[in-house]
C-alpha cells in the first residue's frame, strides 16, 4: 500500500530526529536548501514545507541571507537580579534586539528577539511624570531601567509573578507562533525608593525558547510558592 504520509512530513520527521540525536547540534547550520532537497529527492517547495514544520516546532530558525540553523540552546531568564530582560540575556551571550511596536499614553510596547527570532512581547506601563521624560528615548538600543535612571528615578525593588500559560491570538502574530503554544507570563511591578510604582510590566515569554532559573542565597533571593487557585474549595 502506498505511503500516505506526505513527503514534507517524512522529511520533517527525519530532520527532527537528527536534531534530537545531535547530528545537528544547537546553533549548527543545516545544509543549504538545494542540497537538502536534492538529498531527499524532492522539490524546493516540498523541502520548504518540511522546514516550516520544524520552525513551528521551534527546532530551527531561519535568518534571511544566512541560512537555516538549529535553534540555539535555551536562554535562561534569571529571577535573582533586578535588571532588564535584555541585560540578563546579553550577559549570557545571546544576540538580543528590540522592536518598538508602540509608545503612547505612558504605555511602551516592545518585541524582544533572540538571534532574530521573536521571543518576548512586553508591555510596560510607565508612571507619570517619568512617561513624559522618557518618551523621546530610542528603546531599540536603550533599556527602560537605564532611561528611568537617566530621568532621575531611583529603582529600589521589584515584585514579580511568573505563571505558565498558552499563547493567545492577540500575541500569536507578534511572536510568530500558533495560538495555544506554551508560554510564561511575567507580571512585574517596579518600585522607587519611596515605594512608589514606577513601572507595571507584562511580558509574554515563549516557553520553548526560554527557561526560568533561580540562584539561591540567604541574602540574595526570597521566593514564595503559592497556587493560582483556592485549594480549600
Amino acid at each position: 500500500m502506498a505511503d500516505r504520509v506526505p513527503a514534507y512530513r517524512r522529511i520533517a520527521t527525519d530532520l527532527a530526529e537528527k536534531i534530537r540525536a545531535g547530528v545537528y547540534r544547537p546553533g549548527d547550520a543545516l545544509p543549504a536548501q538545494r542540497e537538502l532537497s536534492a538529498g531527499y529527492g524532492v522539490t524546493l517547495m516540498t523541502l520548504r514545507q518540511a522546514l516550516q514544520e520544524l520552525r513551528d516546532q521551534g527546532l530551527i530558525v531561519q535568518q534571511a541571507g544566512r541560512g537555516t540553523y538549529v535553534t540555539p540552546a535555551h536562554a535562561a531568564y534569571r529571577v535573582d537580579t533586578l535588571r532588564s530582560f535584555v541585560e540578563d540575556l546579553r550577559e549570557q551571550g545571546h544576540e538580543v534586539t528590540t522592536e518598538v511596536l508602540s509608545f503612547g499614553g505612558g504605555v511602551l510596547e516592545r518585541l524582544r528577539l533572540l538571534g532574530g527570532v521573536p521571543a518576548i512581547h512586553q508591555t510596560s506601563r510607565i508612571a507619570a511624570p517619568f512617561a513624559d521624560k522618557v518618551r523621546d528615548e530610542d528603546f531599540r538600543n536603550l533599556s527602560l531601567y537605564a532611561a528611568l535612571a537617566d530621568a532621575g528615578a531611583t529603582i529600589a525593588r521589584a515584585s514579580e509573578r511568573i505563571v505558565p500559560g498558552l499563547l493567545a491570538d492577540e500575541h500569536a502574530g507578534f511572536l510568530r507562533r500558533p495560538a495555544g503554544s506554551p508560554i510564561f507570563v511575567s507580571e512585574r511591578t517596579t518600585y522607587g525608593i519611596n515605594d512608589e510604582i514606577l513601572v507595571d510590566d507584562r511580558a509574554i515569554i515563549l516557553g520553548d525558547l526560554l527557561e526560568i532559573r533561580a540562584e539561591r542565597a540567604a541574602t540574595r533571593l526570597s521566593l514564595q510558592w503559592g497556587t493560582s487557585v483556592d485549594l480549600g474549595q
